[in-house]
């Protein structure tokens, strides 16, 4: 408000307020203090107004004016109290206004980021079908005669956990176009049964030869029987987790709201992450990608890092005191006023990313990283979810502490769903990871940066054109 504008309706504050009261103060500087005291009087008494009382207030500061004028035509009497009390409860009720509005902007913007767009799905179900009606989209992944590679330790193996068919897609076909031996790369998809049958109708009508595809849905997976057992450990977790997560009443209950409609947040497919050994038990290495990437360089430099006897490399972690962190602190992820985290935990330490990390599968498998994984998990649940942030993330930062490899950050650049980042280092970073809300496949994506994922698919292809995607 211009300052004499806020001038003129203060003299209007008092003019109005000493005109219908007897024995009130006279000048500005007396009506505030008078005011102050009455605030300070109320506060130390504890007087609490009614919600009634606040939904008959004035909506806004030119209401509040003229109910006074009303009152001091009429010679009604005006007290400072009643004065004060109406001009709280129109604040308090200006700012529930504010609130809510935010609320409802933060949830439609929330929706817009979970949803899947009525393009992508078209897509999805038009390959469901193609899978029943086509033989070459039955086709197998990969063909016979390229399968002795899908445990082949001479190929880089490329891991991709996703039900989104043109994520995975753009992941891919930018990993291939950036890799001086394409033919070195095996990507191995691991999806839901819902989506598998579209997924391998995609991969068997867009070859990416020479690389080669493999698609497996989670029903297809044939554990042995303790490797079943271990991984019903983490589906059971994860179940209870949703039952508990709808039922429980506490915290923040806006952003737990929020929380609670994303899919992700208890999307099984997510914390299966952890089960990489078991999903993968004949190779040695493999390098996971989130399906929200587009790769700008080739990742082969990444599979010949040794990780000097650390279970996974990432970026994230800092170098030196005088560097950043890429991304959040652990203080953005955990809730370090709760006892229950590991001492050795630090709030202002760096968390390393996801979307690009390597693992040593055959180390890991040495250690109790899951088993640690799935407790952690377990014991957010029991606190009533005070623990962490929803997600996979935070409780494998604790079951992988200290056996991280740091990663130079030219290798991921994180938060392009976030923000848009400085141009040269959009430029340089070999892989560019979309964490965040706006995702390049989604309307609310930066348009500046979703040109960057959309180049990755054919704008020619039949599947994408009728449904709109292109």
């Amino acid at each position: 408000m211009p300052a004499d504008v806020f001038s003129h309706q203060r003299g209007v504050f008092a003019e109005h307020l000493t005109a219908g009261a007897m024995n009130l103060p006279t000048t500005i500087t007396e009506l505030m203090k008078e005011l102050r005291r009455v605030y300070i009087d109320a506060e130390e008494r504890g007087e609490v107004l009614d919600e009634k009382f606040i939904e008959s207030a004035p909506e806004s500061l030119d209401h509040l004016l003229a109910e006074i004028a009303g009152a001091a035509a009429s010679y009604q009497h005006i007290d400072i109290k009643t004065f004060l009390l109406k001009t709280k409860a129109m604040l308090i009720k200006m700012d529930h206004k504010v609130q809510l509005s935010r609320n409802q902007a933060s949830i439609y913007q929330h929706l817009a980021s979970i949803g899947v767009p009525k393009s992508i799905h078209c897509v999805t179900l038009n390959l469901a079908e193609e899978y029943l009606v086509n033989a070459i989209a039955r086709t197998s992944l990969p063909l016979p005669e390229h399968s002795y590679r899908l445990t082949n330790a001479n190929y880089l193996h490329i891991v991709i956990i996703t039900d989104n068919i043109l994520a995975a897609s753009v992941a891919i076909s930018s990993t291939v176009k950036s890799s001086k031996e394409p033919g070195k790369f095996v990507f191995h998809i691991v999806t839901d049964k819902k989506t598998s049958s579209a997924m391998h109708a995609w991969f068997s009508l867009n070859s990416v030869f020479p690389a080669v595809v493999e698609v497996k849905g989670l029903h297809q997976f044939d554990w042995p029987p303790y490797a079943s057992a271990r991984v019903m450990v983490t589906v059971e977790e994860v179940h209870q987790g949703l039952m508990a997560y709808r039922e429980y009443s506490g915290g923040d209950e806006d952003y737990r709201r929020l929380e609670g409609l994303s899919p992700n947040s208890f999307l099984l497919l997510n914390y299966l992450r952890i089960h990489l050994p078991e999903l993968f038990p004949n190779l040695k290495r493999v390098i996971l990608l989130d399906d929200d990437v587009v790769v700008q360089r080739d990742l082969t430099p990444l599979w010949d890092l040794d990780l000097n006897d650390n279970i996974i490399g990432a970026v994230g972690l800092e170098h030196n005191r005088e560097s950043h962190c890429p991304g959040p602190m652990l203080g953005h992820y955990f809730n370090f006023s709760n006892s229950l985290l590991p001492s050795e935990l630090e709030q202002d330490q760096c968390a390393w990313l996801g979307g690009m990390n390597i693992f040593d599968l055959e180390a890991w498998s040495r250690t109790n990283i899951t088993a640690t994984f799935q407790q952690m998990l377990r014991l957010n649940r029991e606190s009533g979810f005070l623990l962490w942030r929803l997600g996979w993330l935070p409780p494998a930062i604790i079951a992988f502490n200290s056996k991280v490899h740091p990663i130079d950050p030219s290798w991921q650049l994180p938060g392009l769903g976030q923000q848009l980042p400085a141009p040269e280092t959009l430029k340089t970073s070999a892989v560019l990871h979309f964490s965040g809300p706006r995702k390049p496949w989604l309307e609310i994506g930066f348009p500046e940066l979703r040109n960057l994922w959309m180049n990755h698919l054919n704008h020619s292809d039949e599947f994408l054109t009728s449904c709109r995607v292109v």
